[in-house]
């Protein structure tokens, strides 16, 4: 396999393994900390309330890195590295 097609399976296998979990966070993050109200199931016992808010932001910033960790693999590994600079011409022979 070439250098390419090993970028491209690990940029595929962070965007499911991060990238799907960290859009997921960002979005429940961002619904808790609009103030919607969670329900909770604890033993038979329901409950319905917000989320506290520091929860909601903390969730909302983990599913951001987690959302930007595919975006970096895939940028640092299906780039076009610059071309070795050289003359072209034959390097004369040492004295």
């Amino acid at each position: 396999m070439d250098n390419r097609t090993k970028g491209i399976i690990a940029t595929v296998a962070t965007v499911l393994v991060c990238g799907c979990p960290g859009l997921f966070l960002c979005i429940f993050g961002g619904l808790a900390a609009a103030g919607a109200p969670v329900t909770t199931e604890l033993n038979g016992i329901s409950n319905t309330g917000p989320m506290s808010s520091t929860t909601a932001f903390v969730l909302l910033c983990l599913g951001m890195i987690l959302i930007v960790i595919p975006i970096a693999v895939g940028f640092f590994t299906l780039r076009n590295k610059p071309a070795p600079k050289g003359t072209g011409e034959p390097m004369p022979p040492a004295s």
